[in-house]
């Protein structure tokens, strides 16, 4: 075996197998801890009653959309101070991506546009996203897609789907083993799919869904997607209250397009998962109205839920209930539930009674015109 393939497995040991922290409780009673309790012993920083949150404005029109949020917030009188970090494609040196894990991990908390990646520039080494994600042990993605009234969709849709976040396709791992070769490890350990399956039922549980789904290849992938699905079923028999099934990826994705409404929680690993987020969002109206969240056991990022730049459109064009959505969940989960509510219910009037829809979306409004119109609801409430 050459050194790089002993180095890199070394590598994966250290990073995925080392035992876990958490050894002296049961698994659920530790991941299944409700997510306000546990950010008890990570306080995010709080300065005179306000939180201060990391803002990465991102690339293509991330910039333009946190500057949207930033005049929802001060109309709203939002308790929350941004801390400016550049992290883009001008702004993507070794010590950028360390100014940025050192202002999350400070923090607590971020709010985040997708940062470009320049993967035809024979430079290009790892997404920053996907590295964000990994060096906070961000485990736990989560898009919930709920149709709006009033935009045009062909299905009436409320589906979460939670996808791990951290290893599989995305874990990174790759190397050329001879010139014309190139080798690609998907990682999936019981350790991390344990913690994901934990999350998905205690977000069900939560939140009042009555079913999952997991999606795997297991008929395939016998022993990456086989270990994932046997972790999901055992982790099933502790939530008795919730029904449990599983899909293959393949039909998962035909039943999507056909059926969405028999889905409640999907709950996959990282690539599969991104597909399927993809599609629902597709099918619930765009890219441009579900926000996602990242979550761990100390951090979380809130962002548009596609990870689009869109840097093809010009200013004043974009939709902007995404990014504003990701701020509501943001809001949510620092428990400022009442500003969370006010801009959250701005947002449902500018789209599904107003009707203030942006071209994506099948309208003619500019991004201004839905600010506009979120802005004064917010006002009216106050």
């Amino acid at each position: 075996m050459s050194r790089l393939s002993v180095n890199l497995l070394k590598s994966i040991y250290n990073r995925f197998a080392k035992p876990s922290k958490v050894s002296n409780v049961s698994h659920r009673q530790y991941y299944g801890t409700r997510l306000s309790e546990k950010s008890a012993e990570f306080p995010h920083a709080v300065y005179g009653g306000r939180h201060t949150v990391s803002l990465m404005a991102g690339d293509g029109i991330g910039p333009e959309m946190v500057n949207y949020v930033k005049e929802v917030f001060t109309t709203a009188g939002v308790p929350v101070e941004f801390e400016n970090i550049k992290l883009d494609k001008l702004n993507n040196k070794q010590e950028d991506f360390h100014k940025a894990l050192l202002s999350i991990r400070r923090n607590g908390v971020a709010l985040k546009g997708s940062i470009e990646s320049a993967y035809s520039d024979p430079l290009f080494t790892k997404s920053r996203n996907a590295m964000l994600r990994v060096e906070l042990d961000l485990y736990a993605n989560v898009i919930h897609c709920n149709s709006y009234k009033g935009v045009n969709s062909r299905y009436d849709i409320d589906t979460v789907i939670i996808r791990q976040n951290t290893e599989g396709e995305y874990a990174m791992k790759e190397h050329e083993i001879v010139p014309g070769v190139v080798e690609s490890m998907k990682i999936i350990t019981s350790l991390e799919s344990v913690k994901l399956a934990h999350y998905a039922f205690n977000y069900a549980t939560e939140n009042n869904r009555k079913k999952i789904t997991c999606v795997h290849k297991a008929n395939i992938m016998k022993a990456s997607d086989g270990l994932f699905l046997e972790t999901m079923r055992n982790v099933a028999e502790e939530y008795p209250d919730i029904e449990f099934s599983d899909m293959i990826v393949d039909n998962m994705c035909m039943q999507l397009v056909s059926k969405p409404d028999q889905f409640d929680v999907i709950v996959a690993p990282n690539l599969y998962g991104l597909v399927c987020q993809n599609i629902v969002c597709g099918l619930a109206g765009g890219a441009g109205l579900y926000c996602g969240s990242n979550h761990g056991e100390k951090f979380s990022i809130f962002e548009p839920g596609t990870r689009n730049t869109a840097s093809y459109l010009s200013h004043n064009v974009g939709n902007p209930v995404a990014m504003l959505s990701a701020s509501v969940a943001m809001l949510n989960h620092l428990n400022l539930k009442t500003h969370a509510d006010v801009i959250g219910s701005a947002i449902r009037k500018t789209i599904s009674e107003d009707m203030i829809h942006t071209r994506d979306i099948g309208g003619s409004a500019s991004s201004m015109d839905v600010v506009q119109n979120v802005i004064k609801h917010i006002k009216a409430h106050l």
